[in-house]
């Protein structure tokens, strides 16, 4: 019998549809658990899959039909402001899930964000060299519980997760990177004031896949600025605090995306404080940034953002146990009254406008293709006082020297400190140190007028200032592309792919501010000793082109050069989903070139300054991969590995920037390699990660600056200089184990958990030499034995216990109890060196005792410390408005603490640091970071 061919074709659709019906789906619906409003551009994905879709207008989602195996699966739902919610669901062919209602609740991490930034100390906003500055980014973009304590509660004492710093790792906006090339750090200060639109943070924890770029060992953070990813409203709020600054005023607007296309958003703010927890620590930042973005149709959109944050802080600095024993932890000796007035010497000035064109195309309905160009431009400056003003003198002969110079400004110089007339036992000037005692105690600041005294006192001898106000400056330009591809290849495969070009050029000086009541400044060395055979006359010259050079505010001296330096280089992975294992492969290849552009000819180094060093080229590769295995639902094994070169940042390539073009000796790449291994636990009530981790960072170099005294070498015309100290070949160890762990007891009581236990230490003998104006050529100590001490950075152990409870009348308060331990005293490699055991005929001290010798070099290790913060707040809905506020108090005991610290290379020998041992006060002892003591922060805040 047939069948006409009608039937047959309708018999087909039929079993087509049938066929389709078979396959799961799944949809829902998502409100705000307050006003019980649909919420839109909610990101729901399928875990384990490529799935992933946004709720509309309405709340709604709908995947659609579903071609994956029936079983067990799992819901995540992201929104900026919202906690993130993670639902079980069982795929059934015959059963289509429908998830309605979902309810997301507001995420006061946001609030704790503000908190965790504003908690940080002066001295890590000031450092150049801190790691801390990153946390933020952890805080508001992982709800990893050990990453949460640390970004809030550890922070504030130089915890550094796995002991690294954030140059390791990368912090992107809108896809753009920010570390500086400089000194492989990102400068939080250029985009710092903004929060509101910087809630859209994500971050990618250590060596996971990332789909920006290849990454860094501490993971990667990407701050999204997209108008149109912002939430739709505004935000008004004043922050008052006795940390940082004193008070924040903010408001923001975001329009969300209209009907013709357009989205935009603007958030204006001012922070200010005429002084932080540190002494004369002033604080005036001013921050505006817009974004605005125009989707030209479904598959193009641009979006231009401007960030504009200048900003100028009082800076402050380590002290010595006596002066610590003298003044207390708030001290600080860069300011001084000055009519009236605190006037700070050490400031630090930022500004650095950010411009950014964003380019977003949706090739097809599985690739996009995201171009993204941005312009930095701007300057960063930090004042000192220059106390070498000299005056010219010509002898009868014909001769010229230099004379003048100031004496030491800084009121804890240690010629002003009691331990100085108590030196010598035989011979203790007591009646002399306890007036220097009275001074300090009852004074203890800089005396501007007696600078401006001074070089009145010069109009005689032709006005020429001793003292002037100076400025470290970096003028930069710098150039940002890159295109990123991501393309879901299959429903199971993702590429990641791009190509990325960065190109930097900067000015270097130093500037005169302020000639302090002078006539002008002469630009010469008055240090100059005439070493190495050059005449004093050459030698004091900073620029032998423009001898004895008059300047005047507003004018360069000292130093002055440019440095150029270009990256290329692309990355590419690929993330491979199954139903057991979801495992990545990345691989990453770039080139990086510096070189130095003298426009001085110091007088020091007469052919080695002036002009063009010889280009420095980099080519740098690294693959990692990682894999998570599925156990079941809910306990899950993570594992990491990497292996990868890097290019030595701009600031270790050159042994002595700012007067010659030397370049450090074997400078080479570094070599990174490790990995983690991760156990994970997620239950609807219990949340738990436990890690271990090891990495190796090899052939690295540190370059110090700085004054010694018991020097030896036959080219040495003195035991004392002012030295660059290179260390090369350096290989540091970092090991250890995290975990984190919450609980939710009741749904309004939660108790939380989280530690570190590591060990960060030198794993090798690096080599060391100096280079000075004070000799010629390099000066070699051989190795450094620096082998097994513990590398400096905070506490290298730290645990919590905390609670947080949660109303259902929207307050909330928590406490958390933080133990601090294995901090150490960042030694001297110097002192690590034959230097120690070597007298000046080259032979070992005659009375050198190796057991006295091995206590003097033993490493300090800080005392343990226990710290307890408390935090809370509440929230009211007012018709459209949402009012709240919220507040912390940190170190509620006022407990006293170190936070970090380092040994002063000044006694660079056996005997120098013998007999300094045997003081009972040491002249030249270790300089030490406190960290705050009772601090509070409060801010109110509504949004409409």
């Amino acid at each position: 019998m047939q069948y006409p061919k009608g039937l047959a074709l309708l018999c087909f659709l039929f079993l087509s549809i049938v066929g389709y019906a078979q396959s799961p789906m799944v949809s829902g619906r998502v409100l705000e658990n307050v006003t019980n409003e649909p919420l839109p551009g909610v990101d729901v994905t399928l875990e384990g899959t490529t799935f992933v879709t946004q709720t509309d207008g309405e709340g709604k989602f709908d995947f659609g039909v579903l071609e994956l195996d029936p079983g067990e699966s799992y819901v995540i739902l992201r929104k900026n402001g919202y906690v993130s919610k993670r639902m079980d669901i069982i795929l059934d062919p015959n059963n289509p899930v429908v998830l309605d209602p979902i309810y997301l609740s507001e995420d006061i991490s946001d609030q704790e964000l503000q908190i965790g930034v504003i908690s940080l100390s002066d001295n890590d906003l000031d450092s150049d060299d801190t790691g801390i500055e990153n946390v933020s980014g952890l805080l508001s973009a992982s709800r990893d519980v050990f990453l949460r304590a640390a970004a809030f509660d550890f922070s504030a004492t130089f915890f550094r997760p796995r002991g690294l710093d954030n140059e390791r790792g990368k912090v992107l906006i809108n896809g753009l990177e920010m570390n500086r090339l400089q000194n492989g750090r990102p400068q939080w200060s250029n985009w710092g004031g903004v929060n509101d639109l910087q809630r859209n943070q994500e971050f990618t924890m250590g060596l996971a896949a990332n789909e920006y770029t290849f990454g860094g060992l501490s993971g990667v953070t990407n701050i999204n600025m997209r108008a149109s990813r912002q939430r739709q409203g505004g935000r008004v709020s004043y922050a008052a605090s006795n940390r940082s600054y004193n008070g924040r005023v903010m408001a923001s607007y975001n329009s969300g995306k209209t009907k013709s296309g357009w989205s935009y958003s603007a958030i204006a703010s001012r922070r200010f404080g005429e002084e932080g927890y540190i002494d004369g620590t002033f604080y005036d930042a001013n921050s505006f940034a817009a974004s605005v973005e125009k989707e030209i149709n479904d598959d193009h959109s641009l979006n231009l953002t401007y960030i504009y944050t200048p900003n100028r802080r009082g800076r402050s600095t380590a002290i010595t146990q006596e002066v610590f024993d003298l003044k207390g932890r708030q001290y600080n000796p860069f300011w001084g009254f000055q009519d009236g007035e605190k006037r700070n010497s050490r400031t630090r000035e930022i500004e650095e406008p950010i411009l950014m064109l964003n380019h977003y195309w949706q090739l097809t309905d599985k690739t996009q293709l995201n171009t993204n160009i941005g312009y930095q431009w701007g300057h960063v400056g930090n004042s000192r006082i220059d106390n070498g003003g000299t005056r010219q003198v010509v002898s009868s002969d014909g001769q010229s020297s230099y004379v003048g110079g100031g004496r030491n400004i800084d009121p804890s110089y240690y010629q002003n400190l009691p331990s100085y007339f108590l030196r010598f036992p035989d011979d203790q000037d007591f009646a002399a140190a306890y007036i220097a005692q009275q001074d300090f105690q009852n004074d203890g600041q800089i005396n501007w007028n007696e600078l401006y005294q001074a070089n009145l006192a010069q109009a005689p001898l032709g006005g020429n200032s001793i003292y002037a106000l100076m400025e470290d400056r970096i003028d930069t330009d710098q150039l940002m592309a890159n295109m990123l591809l991501t393309s879901n290849l299959t429903d199971n495969v993702i590429l990641n792919a791009g190509v990325n070009y960065r190109n930097v050029k900067q000015e270097n000086y130093a500037l005169i501010t302020d000639l302090l009541g002078g006539q002008g400044f002469l630009d010469v060395d008055n240090f100059a000793n005439g070493a190495n055979g050059v005449p004093v006359e050459v030698q004091a010259q900073s620029d032998v082109n423009n001898p004895n050079r008059i300047v005047g505010e507003g004018d360069r001296f000292r130093y002055n050069f440019e440095m150029d330096a270009e990256v290329i280089g692309g990355f590419a992975q690929g993330q491979f989903f199954t139903s057991l294992v979801d495992f990545y492969v990345a691989g990453n290849i770039d080139n990086t070139t510096y070189q130095r552009n003298g426009i001085y000819e110091n007088g020091n180094f007469i052919g080695n300054s002036q002009g063009r060093s010889e280009k420095l080229d980099f080519q740098t590769y690294g693959v990692k991969t990682g894999a998570t295995v599925k156990v079941t639902g809910r306990h899950l094994l993570d594992f990491n590995g990497t292996y990868q070169t890097n290019a030595p940042t701009i600031r270790n390539s050159f042994s002595n920037s700012r007067q010659n073009n030397s370049v450090v000796s074997g400078l080479t790449e570094e070599t990174i390699y490790g990995g983690d291994v991760s156990y994970i636990y997620r239950a609807p009530k219990f949340k738990a990660r436990l890690s271990a981790y090891y990495m190796e960072i090899q052939d690295a170099t540190e370059i110090g600056f700085y004054f010694v005294d018991g020097l030896f070498g036959p080219q040495l015309n003195s035991t004392n200089a002012f030295v660059q100290e290179i260390v090369q070949g350096v290989d540091r160890l970092h090991q250890g184990l995290e975990f984190g762990a919450e609980y939710q007891i009741t749904p309004t009581i939660k108790l939380k958990a989280a530690g570190s236990f590591g060990e960060m230490i030198y794993s090798n003998n690096p080599d060391l030499y100096l280079t000075s104006d004070d000799f010629a050529g390099e000066l070699s100590f051989g190795e450094a034995a620096l082998e097994n001490y513990h590398i400096a950075g905070g506490p290298q152990r730290v645990a919590q216990l905390g609670f947080e409870y949660r109303d259902p009348d929207f307050w909330w308060v928590g406490s958390t109890v933080n133990g601090f331990s294995h901090g150490y005293l960042d030694v001297s490699p110097l002192s690590r060196t034959l230097n120690f055991t070597t007298d000046a005929d080259g032979q070992t001290f005659n009375d050198y005792d190796p057991a006295i010798a091995r206590d003097l070099l033993r490493q300090e290790r800080f005392n343990d410390y226990m710290l307890v913060n408390v935090v809370g707040g509440k929230s009211w809905k007012i018709d459209d408005y949402f009012i709240g506020f919220f507040a912390t108090i940190n170190n509620v005991f006022d407990e006293v603490y170190r936070t970090g610290g380092f040994e002063q290379a000044r006694n660079a020998n056996y005997r120098t640091l013998l007999v300094e041992s045997e003081r009972e006060t040491p002249i030249f002892g270790p300089r030490y970071f406190y960290g705050f003591g009772r601090t509070y922060y409060l801010n109110v805040y509504m949004r409409f």
